[in-house]
């Protein structure tokens, strides 16, 4: 709107619709001027442009219907104990240190044997007396280990108990990554430096090859498979060097994926007890192939 416009509608709205002529307009006057009033017939369509406008009502905005993301869940009980425990005792010595105390030297004569490793071999220590009937087989596994953990409790739960041989069974959760990023080197050290700690303390080796792996359940994604045949492959040429007995556990168990069959493992890695009814005659041998050496 004009300048002019604006001032006409602050003028106008300033008389009340209350407001009477002056009592000194004549009628003659109001006829004279009615000539010169006649121009003001625009200015009445501009002033009616004045009158507030209703301004139309906007449409209703529609409610936000976002969903609230779901609450994180914590971590349970059983796992908050776990951590502690792994923050405390990152190798769990206290896994065994009342069960190695109870077990005491062994008797004159008898052929002791221990068997180092992760979750199956820990599974696999409750059918040792069915599958080993009559033998001094211990069994010193934990669950989800890796070698550098085993590394640690080495001198406690094998060493100590003077065994004439040591079985071990380790890498798979290494190349899982369970305590982190591993290499194979970084494996090897840490399998290299248990075979040199047993043999220096009188302790005949068995090096056990990786069992078989096509995928981790609980770690998807990882195509583990051909790191377990290499490992495996670095292993059995270590042993011949180092003058221990190579468990070939792998070539008898793999199947055309490079994985276990769902017949000796029903979740891609731990055995079922056809595996571990597989895997006893070839322990057995590799053994009584140690207790022969020199």
């Amino acid at each position: 709107m004009r300048q002019s416009q604006r001032v006409a509608c602050g003028s106008l709205a300033g008389g009340g619709a209350g407001d009477s002529l002056p009592s000194t307009l004549t009628r003659h006057a109001i006829m004279r001027s009615l000539g010169t009033l006649a121009p003001l017939g625009a200015l009445v369509t501009t002033l009616a442009g004045c009158a507030p406008a209703t301004s139309p009502t906007p449409a209703p905005v529609p409610a936000a219907t976002s969903t609230a993301p779901a609450a994180p869940t914590g971590p349970t009980p059983q796992q908050i104990a776990a951590m502690e425990r792994r923050l405390s005792d990152w190798p769990n010595l206290a896994r065994y240190r009342d069960a190695n105390a109870a077990l005491g030297d062994p008797a004159p004569g008898e052929s002791r044997v221990v068997f180092m490793g992760n979750s199956i071999t820990d599974a696999w220590a409750k059918s040792f007396p069915t599958m080993f009937p009559g033998k001094s087989y211990i069994g010193r596994g934990i669950s989800g280990q890796t070698t550098p953990q085993m590394l640690a409790r080495f001198r406690q739960d094998v060493v100590a108990l003077k065994p004439k041989v040591v079985v071990i069974l380790a890498g798979i959760n290494d190349i899982a990554g369970n305590t982190g990023p591993s290499t194979q080197q970084m494996i090897a050290d840490n399998l290299m430096s248990m075979t040199e700690i047993a043999k220096a303390n009188g302790i005949r080796v068995v090096l056990s090859s990786v069992l078989p792996a096509y995928d981790f359940p609980w770690r998807r994604g990882l195509q583990p498979a051909p790191k377990v045949a290499a490992l495996n492959a670095w292993m059995k040429q270590y042993a011949q060097e180092a003058g221990v007995v190579y468990l070939d556990y792998y070539s008898k168990m793999v199947d055309a994926r490079g994985g276990l069959p769902p017949e000796l493992a029903g979740d891609e890695v731990h055995p079922t007890e056809a595996g571990y009814r597989l895997m006893a005659p070839l322990a057995e041998a590799a053994i009584q192939q140690a207790l022969s050496q020199r």
